[in-house]
């Protein structure tokens, strides 16, 4: 239901952003605004300001802004409409009422809430008290749940034949009964039929906590019954639009920055029992996008957890497919795949909180790695099949709507497919600024250096040229004490360098206390001792020789970050990163050019 625009206009006139965030943040008066931490993440530095003035509120370190309605649901993760009520209530205003139409629906909603409430509630009672429900009690402790967990997920149990329609007629409608999906008339013997009978009940709540359809699993070994059902698609519950666990794991979301996303019910409990609470179902169908997109507004981290069979992956395949096109930046989006034959409630069973946790951690692939994988196993390498691989990537990589994520996850996978030719490596970036010619006058020799990397051996004649020039850069010690080494070797053997002509008034190469063997290595590979010969004590091209290597140096430097940063950014398709990437390749561009 849309609310006018006055009436809106009203509740923000009659209360300031300031009251309504005082009530979760402690704020402090500084000039014309308020400040205080942030509610959305957890900082030791104030970086939440209230502007009462403009009618904002602004959070510096998660770029979090809005108003007082966007302050209420993004803290109390509520729904916009519910949002209004509690701020209507605020400002001392009475909840506004609408058309008739409107009206009907609003007395629909509340008759079908109670249908649902009065259900799931005497068949939880029915579950934990009634003697004929032994079966569904001993089929729950199978399955190592305890009271407990049947507690706080209200799972219930509709016996074979239930008798609650009959008393659910007295206060509702046939008509009513009936789209709440709960019973169905059977046309043969002219009865109301309850859908969910014989069946373990899982109560499914919309983000408000209130029941508003069912998950059904059959405890009988019947082949002509479906093992689990869901309630039908009504005017309020939409299968798509929903999550089983929604509304307790969206609780954490303050605390956590993850959640899992597996396929049944028992997963779901099956992980809250071991700890994992911030888990949630989708309902027995394809993964759509509006459940993506409701797990963003709540977590930054979706990871897909689905059974480790064939079922399982050709699921994940279409959850894949299917939400590849809302991935946002800032978010992420990985699926984990568990060893054949587990499900995340039999995997956490048998080992731990803890491991399942770790085995996550370092298992997940990130949603393009995954999708390309997939598709790269369906070729064979011929033109044809390469052909449609890349075309199909292309497609997935189109239907991504954030611009920005969508020319990354296409860079990835052309780059990908580029790689998997035979020419892959022809223009693979490498350090070289400048060719080193290798001493080839053994064999031996050429062998060796072809053992040792480019920044090796870079470095090998940067320390030739400091030590055999130590009482130049004893004079000019700043030109070479901020010098980053990559080897870990090297960095040590110039850490002494270093250390000496800070410490000793004249230093000689036989005083800096290096083993020899190493010396002796640094001698017999570093390829600037030819030009050295005839540069001997000449210290403006020792100095000229010295900035080269430095500029190298830092042109390697560069391509280190760089390199790190993107495959960070594979995985998270941060914007941060995107952004820093961007400035390093810009930074290296310039430093080529000098």
């Amino acid at each position: 239901m849309k609310y006018p625009k006055e009436y809106l206009e009203e509740i923000k006139t009659r209360l300031k952003v300031s009251t309504v965030v005082s009530k979760t943040v402690n704020l402090k008066k500084r000039g014309k605004e308020f400040v205080g931490l942030s509610p959305f993440k957890t900082e030791k530095t104030p970086s939440f300001t209230v502007n009462d003035e403009k009618g904002f509120y602004h959070c510096f370190s998660t770029s979090e802004h809005g108003n007082i309605f966007d302050f209420v649901m993004k803290t109390q993760n509520l729904k916009f409409g519910e949002a209004v009520k509690s701020l209507a209530n605020l400002a001392g205003m009475r909840p506004y009422t609408f058309s008739k139409q409107d009206e009907e629906r609003e007395k629909n909603w509340q008759e079908y809430c109670s249908i649902y409430n009065q259900y799931v509630q005497f068949y939880h009672d029915e579950i934990l008290k009634n003697e004929e429900t032994e079966i569904a009690r001993n089929y729950l402790k199978k399955r190592n749940l305890s009271k407990e967990e049947v507690k706080k997920f209200k799972i219930g149990y509709v016996k074979k034949n239930p008798i609650f329609y009959e008393k659910l007629k007295k206060e509702f409608s046939e008509k009513i009964l009936t789209e709440s999906g709960l019973f169905y008339l059977d046309e043969k013997k002219n009865t109301y039929v309850e859908r969910f009978r014989s069946r373990i009940i899982f109560p499914i709540n919309n983000i408000s906590g209130q029941p508003i359809g069912l998950g059904g699993r059959t405890i009988e070994e019947n082949n002509y019954l479906a093992k689990y059902i869901n309630s039908p698609e009504t005017l309020f519950f939409k299968k798509g639009s929903n999550l089983y666990n929604l509304d307790f794991a969206r609780k954490l979301s303050n605390k956590i920055d993850h959640v899992y996303l597996v396929e049944g019910y028992m997963d779901v409990i099956g992980l809250n029992k071991n700890g994992i609470e911030n888990v949630v179902a989708n309902l027995g169908t394809s993964l759509t996008d509006k459940q993506i997109l409701i797990l963003n507004q709540f977590f930054d981290d979706i990871i897909i957890c689905f059974d480790g069979d064939e079922s399982g992956y050709k699921a994940a395949l279409r959850a894949a497919e299917n939400s590849i096109k809302e991935l946002q930046p800032e978010k992420n989006i990985s699926f984990l795949f568990l060893p054949n034959g587990e499900d995340p409630d039999s995997f956490v069973n048998q080992n731990s909180k803890n491991y399942f946790i770790d085995f996550a951690k370092n298992s997940k692939i990130a949603i393009h790695r995954f999708i390309f994988n997939h598709y790269k196993k369906q070729t064979d390498g011929s033109p044809s099949s390469m052909a449609i691989f890349e075309k199909n990537l292309r497609s997935i990589a189109n239907s991504i709507k954030d611009n920005f994520i969508k020319k990354y996850v296409l860079e990835y996978f052309l780059e990908q497919v580029s790689a998997l030719t035979p020419h892959s490596n022809v223009n693979k970036k490498q350090f070289y600024t400048k060719k080193v010619k290798s001493l080839k006058s053994t064999q031996k020799h050429f062998n060796e250096t072809k053992s040792l990397s480019p920044i090796e051996l870079k470095e090998f004649s940067l320390l030739y040229l400091i030590m055999n020039n130590l009482g130049i850069f004893q004079k000019n010690i700043h030109l070479i004490e901020n010098i980053k080494f990559f080897t870990n070797e090297n960095k040590l053997i110039f850490d002494v360098i270093l250390s000496k002509l800070k410490s000793e008034k004249k230093l000689v190469l036989n005083n800096l206390e290096i083993d020899d063997q190493l010396i002796d290595r640094i001698f017999k590979f570093a390829s600037i001792k030819h030009i050295l010969n005839n540069q001997k004590n000449d210290q403006q091209k020792i100095f000229e020789l010295l900035d080269e290597y430095l500029h190298d140096l830092k042109i390697y430097g560069l391509e280190v970050r760089i390199e790190e940063l993107e495959s960070k950014f594979s995985k998270d398709l941060s914007e941060t990163t995107f952004n820093e990437i961007k400035d390093l390749k810009e930074q290296k561009k310039k430093q080529n050019v000098n």
